[in-house]
């Protein structure tokens, strides 16, 4: 249902999916950039059902009870459970959380927004970075490009602990990338 629908918007709408997930790889973090508006969902959802891609994105776990499960599950949604480590712990950060969905899954690439918000910011979340590092899977670069009506995937980085140089190699990729709201994209 979801690639068949997927594909009629897409036409309807004049968008195309050039990019696909490399072969063979199982687990990545997918940065979703730039993330300019609530739109960016529909579209890259869309894409992702287009390609056949499995790639879910994170939601407290509370809310796949339910009746919401019905939704969200279908629509890639993956809980995070940063209950308490031990008693008298503090909460798993997200970072952690997220590296034990790895831990736990045998196939997983995860959507991340690295600007953690749809609104200009000048510098980037490094968790998507901290995340691929410590579960040791690469770092894909998700794309929509609404000056052309493109989704795909663009290059895969492989973390190697140089954060600062592969952080500017990736948002020089998604420079000429036009979001909805281009005055909130990658500087």
């Amino acid at each position: 249902m979801g690639y068949y629908f997927s594909k009629f918007l897409f036409w309807i709408f004049g968008w195309k999916v050039d990019g696909v997930i490399p072969k063979g790889i199982e687990k990545a973090v997918m940065i979703a950039a730039p993330h300019t508006s609530n739109w960016d969902f529909l579209w890259a959802r869309c894409a992702f059902f287009i390609m056949r891609a499995p790639v879910r994105y994170t939601v407290k776990k509370e809310l796949l009870k339910f009746p919401l499960n019905l939704i969200l599950n279908p629509l890639g949604a993956i809980g995070i459970d940063r209950t308490k480590r031990t008693p008298g712990k503090s909460k798993l950060s997200m970072t952690e959380a997220m590296i034990r969905l790895f831990d736990e899954k045998d196939k997983l690439i995860v959507l991340v927004t690295p600007e953690g918000t749809r609104s200009y910011a000048p510098e980037w979340k490094t968790g998507f970075y901290r995340v691929a590092e410590g579960a040791k899977v690469p770092i894909l670069c998700g794309y929509l490009d609404y000056k052309n009506k493109r989704a795909g995937v663009g290059p895969m980085f492989v973390v190697d602990g140089q954060f600062e140089k592969q952080l500017e190699e990736i948002k020089q990729f998604y420079r000429p990338i036009q979001g909805k709201y281009p005055e909130n994209g990658v500087k």
